[in-house]
């Protein structure tokens, strides 16, 4: 016989996340539909929960007038190039970390911790001065550098997590066949950690995908701005321009899909990988 307090209490729970899906899927919702009204709909009373006529009217402005082409283009270069060199670099120094005692290495991690602890736009000041000085401002090489720079530290402490649960056995056997250390980093453990490294891809690719604070600050012109500083662009000071700024939204949305459909099998393994001691 069924328990009738345990049948009340799955459906409370059916209920509550099903209200909360709801919460969380309807900005997602309104976005969209925003995107496919035309421009005399979008403030319209009485409110259309589904425009009645489906316009991409917002969607055709944004490449014909305010240049998103551009806009979405720089974003991805500096995202994938960010992404790859981060993600490489901390390969290699979580490997290090991981498999190395050495003196200082304790040190190097609190530091790398620490840094995630501070604000990113508190160092804007002096980010922007040190920028200016080499003659990065408003440039896609700096803004690379940038991201690069910020998303080593978690990214290194993400890999070192997944190389301590690989055993020292798979590389020892390697070298002992004939390997070097290098080789038999890339040969045999980097096939074995794939799920890991592809995770952190993802993250240093969101994040940099993501990025407002510094593309506001250090980029100036229309043809090197990313897509958070263009978005940042709609809003102005009596407007809102709220056709182009969902049609862009709706637009920054999809890399990320797509990026997160082809990697969300290894982006699970990985990090079920780095939260379990192997």
């Amino acid at each position: 016989m069924i328990n009738r307090t345990t049948v009340t209490g799955r459906t409370a729970k059916v209920m509550f996340l099903g209200i909360w899906l709801i919460i969380t899927l309807f900005p997602l919702y309104w976005i969209i539909v925003t995107a496919l009204k035309s421009p005399g709909a979008i403030n319209a009373y009485p409110l259309q929960y589904w425009p009645k006529n489906i316009s991409f009217e917002n969607f055709t402005g944004l490449f014909g007038e305010a240049n998103f082409g551009i806009y979405m283009l720089n974003s991805l270069i500096a995202a994938t190039v960010s992404a790859a060199v981060v993600t490489l670099i901390s390969l290699l120094s979580g490997y290090i970390i991981a498999r190395f005692v050495f003196r200082g290495r304790g040190a190097v991690m609190s530091a790398f911790l620490l840094t995630q602890m501070i604000p990113a736009f508190i160092a804007l000041g002096p980010l922007y001065t040190m920028m200016n000085y080499f003659g990065l401002v408003d440039s896609r090489r700096g803004l690379i550098l940038v991201y690069i720079a910020i998303l080593i530290p978690f990214s290194t402490i993400m890999l070192r997590g997944f190389f301590e649960n690989v055993p020292d056995a798979l590389e020892e056997a390697a070298m002992i066949d004939g390997c070097s250390r290098l080789t038999a980093l890339f040969r045999i453990l980097v096939p074995v950690m794939f799920p890991g490294i592809a995770a952190a891809f993802v993250f240093n690719f969101v994040n940099s995908w993501n990025e407002l604070f510094l593309s506001v600050t250090l980029m100036n012109s229309d043809s090197n701005k990313t897509i958070p500083s263009a978005l940042n662009g709609f809003v102005t000071t009596y407007n809102i321009e709220w056709g182009s700024l969902s049609a862009a939204a709706v637009l920054t949305i999809v890399p990320t899909l797509i990026v997160f459909a082809f990697a969300s099998k290894y982006i699970v393994q990985g990090l079920t990988a780095g939260a379990v001691k192997g």
